[in-house]
Formats: C-alpha cells, sequence, structure tokens
C-alpha cells in the first residue's frame, strides 16, 4: 500500500465511522434494539458503496471483498448504544427524571422550576446533537462522493457523467436507505442543500482531477461538500419548493 493507497484508505475509514454515527444515533432516536441500531449504522455506511459497486459491475460488492468497513460500522453502533445505555440507565419514567419530572413530594413551584430546568438542560443536549451529527454526516458526504469517484476510476471508467452520478449516489445512498428504513422522509428530498451539494463536490473532483492529481482533486471535491454542506445548513439554503 502506497502512500496514496494509505491516505484514501483512512478517508474511507473516516468516513464509515461518520455515517455510522449517523445511521446509529437516528436508530436510537427511534427506538430500535440494538439489532436495529447495528443494521442501521451499517446500511448509512455502507449501502452507498454496494448501490455503486452495483452499477460498476464490481460484485460482489467491496463490503463483501474487504469486511474492514463492515466491522468499523458495527464497532462504532455498538459503541454508540452502550454509551448511550449507560447514561440512560439511571433514569426510569416510573421514578421521573432526575430534574423533578415526577414531583416526590414537592412543592408545584419547586416541580415548575425543576420541569424549566429539565427543559432547558434538554435543549442544549438536542442542540449539541444536531450540529454534532450535521458534522458528521458532512464529513461522511465530502468522503463517500469523492471515493466513489476515486473507485469507478480505479475500474477504468472516465466518463464525466457516470463519474458524477456514482460520486453522489456513493454519498447520498447509505443516507437514503437509512431514511427509508427508518420511516423517515428521506433527507436529500427535503432538507436544505444536501444532494447538491455532493453533486458540486463532485464536479470539482472530477474537473480536477487532470490537473491536480487523484489525491488532491479527492480532497479539493470532499472540502467542497463539507463547505457547501455546512454553509447550507448554518444559513438555511433550501431549493424552491411549492407550499
Amino acid at each position: 500500500m502506497d502512500y496514496s493507497d494509505l491516505i484514501i484508505f483512512i478517508m474511507e475509514i473516516v468516513g464509515t465511522i461518520a455515517f455510522a454515527s449517523s445511521g446509529a444515533m437516528l436508530a436510537i432516536r427511534k427506538g430500535m434494539d440494538l439489532f436495529g441500531v447495528c443494521v442501521l449504522g451499517v446500511i448509512t455506511s455502507v449501502g452507498g458503496g454496494v448501490i455503486r459497486d452495483l452499477i460498476l459491475g464490481y460484485t460482489p460488492p467491496n463490503m463483501f471483498r474487504n469486511p474492514i468497513y463492515t466491522m468499523v460500522a458495527l464497532g462504532v453502533s455498538i459503541f454508540l448504544f452502550v454509551v448511550l445505555y449507560v447514561l440512560r440507565g439511571g433514569v426510569h419514567p416510573a421514578q421521573g427524571d432526575i430534574y423533578g419530572g415526577a414531583s416526590g413530594g414537592k412543592a408545584p413551584q419547586e416541580e415548575g422550576k425543576g420541569q424549566v430546568r429539565h427543559n432547558l438542560i434538554q435543549g442544549k443536549i438536542a442542540a449539541v446533537y444536531d450540529r454534532t451529527m450535521t458534522l458528521f454526516d458532512a464529513l461522511g458526504l465530502g468522503i463517500f462522493t469523492v471515493v466513489g469517484i476515486n473507485t469507478a476510476r480505479s475500474l477504468g471508467y472516465d466518463q464525466t457523467f457516470l463519474l458524477i452520478f456514482v460520486g453522489v449516489i456513493t454519498g447520498v445512498g447509505g443516507g437514503l436507505l437509512r431514511d427509508v428504513i427508518a420511516q423517515e422522509k428521506p433527507y436529500i428530498l427535503t432538507k436544505h442543500i444536501y444532494a447538491c451539494a455532493s453533486i458540486a463536490g463532485a464536479f470539482v473532483c472530477v474537473f480536477s482531477g487532470e490537473r491536480i492529481g487523484n489525491l488532491a482533486s479527492m480532497t479539493l471535491g470532499a472540502m467542497a461538500v463539507i463547505v457547501v454542506r455546512l454553509l447550507a445548513m448554518h444559513y438555511r439554503w433550501n431549493l424552491p419548493r411549492i407550499h
């Protein structure tokens, strides 16, 4: 494995961790058990790659040829489940939460203050969760978009439309499968600039490849996806829709 292959492998592992975290956290929020969390984590991280390989005629898909990515996704999913299970293990609905979800003999005024404090903390946790998942999602989207293009190139394909298409489907395919299985409205069809960020990064990666080299073009393309995605989230950019 030479230097460039090592860098690409590290990018793939980072993207796998990011997408597995995104899928596992959605499964946990949906109340799935450990198996469901693992399934959603794995599908989110390798699902786009499977679709890509089937389109390119590369069978069996890489997740079966090289199971390291599936193992990493499983490990991340189990780790997140165990951590949150331990953190939430001391809270029982029948006893109320630690800030006074049940009165426990307290005066109504104290109970109300406890509920307000609880709501504020829950709001802060939700905000941190949203920012963290956005960062993970943007990171995975950028990496897998350019990895999909690199895979097609390594198999001898050089058609511009094909390279861009497989890059985008690698980036968004896992998240699309995740949302369908979790019975969520597909994120790429409704929220901010998501697939469009992947398309922009794919264009950057494809058209800069001959000028600055493969590894540099992958890095530039991934950065373009991440920047566009984070800017879209921050400024709430959306495509036009009919209300």
